[in-house]
């Protein structure tokens, strides 16, 4: 469409813009009204966006169905934890969340092959070109909401199975003055804020590869557009790993205690950021290893926060509330990441940009290394 970097970025920056207010809103209308009904909402909503942004022809309307497709997305991930939380302990959450939270990693790495192949080598539909990249993935939302809505239930309960109950900072009532109530208690939880610092940082770094890794690929390193798009795809492949190795470290060698392990990975990110200008040189074989380990430690500790670590600070009534305000604090990174990008990497190179995330790593790592040795909870 001709559209330039600029360009794209504002683009990312509508989405994520609708994408984050939407975080704080569902969580708490999830924690009201019950994740069932508010994430259907949202995968329909997502799916007919996503749609018509395969038949668009308008700069201008794809700002506009972004965002639809943006508030869309934003009802999944609080309502989801919300969904899982009632059915889990806390000190079982950690492993049992890693692998739940594999979806969104295979889910992108299968989105991002799926996309490819179907935009650029599909033979079906070839007049309609990249629209197929919107289109085809549409369609197979919906079949998901569809699922999503029929198999679902918000609690054991629903099913006649026993309630889990809490030992440890659990919440107690459901009405409206009972959930500002314990809103009041998450806003002054020093975790829930050190995880937030944690994820702004996480998804800044995740989006800029998810967003701009393709195009790093394409322009810096003068890879073909396909080829690009299949190397890309490496980042949430093998981030996979990371997600398995972030639950269990955190469950079964720090006793449940997340913050070591976020400590752990977000240098562990840094150092792989640090290595990467010079691992490129020694062609493709290097170039998707590191990519391949800077997923792995992103995705470590972007889930643990995401998920167990979110679940341990809001407990069964608040966990959608403390998931949309984490997540909503990340996706504020997420939201000027494209700005950053194309800022460093027009003024100072590609190179320049990993070390950006270096510094940002660190300065991660050395926040939850501030509560090593505390309980989400505390």
């Amino acid at each position: 469409m001709g559209l330039g970097n600029s360009d794209y970025a504002s683009i990312i920056f509508v989405y994520s813009l609708i994408y984050t207010i939407g975080q704080f809103v569902n969580g708490y209308l999830s924690d009201t009204f019950g994740p069932r009904k508010v994430v259907t909402f949202g995968l329909f909503l997502a799916a007919i966006g996503n749609l018509f942004l395969g038949m668009t022809f308008s700069a201008g309307v794809i700002v506009f169905l972004i965002g639809v497709n943006g508030y869309g997305q934003s009802t999944g991930w609080s309502g989801l934890i919300k969904n899982m939380t009632p059915w889990f302990r806390r000190t079982e959450r950690g492993i049992v969340m890693s692998w739940w939270s594999t979806c969104y990693v295979t889910g992108g790495f299968l989105a991002t092959i799926f996309a490819t192949y179907v935009s650029f080598d599909m033979d079906f539909l070839s007049e309609l070109g990249w629209k197929r990249g919107f289109i085809f993935p549409s369609l197979i939302l919906f079949i998901i909401a569809i699922l999503y809505l029929l198999f679902t239930r918000n609690n054991p309960e629903d099913v006649g199975l026993p309630k889990i109950v809490e030992n440890k900072y659990e919440f107690e009532g459901g009405a409206k003055a009972e959930k500002l109530k314990i809103l009041g208690l998450l806003l002054r939880n020093s975790s829930l804020w050190v995880y937030s610092s944690c994820y702004m940082i996480l998804k800044m770094t995740r989006y800029a590869f998810l967003f701009w890794l393709p195009v790093y690929l394409e322009k810096a390193l003068h890879y073909d557009v396909s080829e690009a798009g299949y190397m890309s795809s490496v980042y949430e492949l093998i981030g996979f790993f990371g997600v398995i190795l972030a639950g269990y470290s955190s469950d079964k060698i720090f006793k449940s205690n997340r913050f070591s392990t976020v400590a752990i990975m977000m240098i562990g990110l840094g150092l792989a950021c640090l290595a990467h200008p010079y691992m490129v040189p020694y062609g493709k074989i290097a170039t998707i290893i590191s990519i391949a380990l800077i997923g792995i430690a992103t995705y470590g500790p972007d889930s643990l926060i995401c998920t167990a670590g979110s679940m341990d600070v809001g407990g069964t009534k608040g966990a959608a509330m403390a998931a949309g305000i984490i997540n909503g604090m990340g996706s504020v990174g997420q939201m000027f990441s494209g700005f950053i990008v194309v800022a460093i990497n027009e003024y100072y190179g590609w190179d320049n940009l990993f070390y950006f995330f270096v510094i940002m790593s660190f300065i991660g790592g050395g926040l939850a290394a501030l509560k090593w040795n505390q309980q989400s909870t505390d």
